[in-house]
């Protein structure tokens, strides 16, 4: 499975490089919320030793390969609703989200190892 992003994504992705340059966008997740994880994005400046880079439409997308299994086959995209604009995520790992749309669960299966 790879993590793929939508156009909107794409676009939004290559103006926030531009404007901040790196190696492409880091999706990471952190314990949080009610349902116990949330995506975390920043510019990546370059991928580490155990990162996987996936690349789509023109822009690299890095995850630590300790969460792959959290966030393998996620579509990423970009929407604006009204004066609001950010990342939807479309992760088949999914198995509840917290009602605010903030937080998320995935399966035992799913979850990294313990260090």
């Amino acid at each position: 499975m790879a993590i793929s992003v939508t156009a909107s994504a794409a676009e939004h992705i290559k103006g926030y490089l531009e404007r901040d340059p790196g190696q492409g966008l880091r999706l990471g997740v952190k314990k949080t919320g009610c349902s116990g994880w949330a995506y975390e994005v920043s510019v990546a400046r370059q991928a580490e030793e155990d990162d996987v880079v996936f690349e789509d439409l023109g822009v690299a997308v890095i995850v630590a390969r300790e969460i792959l299994t959290m966030v393998e086959g996620t579509i990423i995209d970009f929407v604006t609703s009204g004066l609001n604009s950010h990342f939807v995520f479309r992760n088949p790992n999914v198995e509840d989200e917290c009602g605010c749309g903030e937080s998320f669960a995935v399966s035992p299966d799913a979850l990294p190892a313990a260090s």
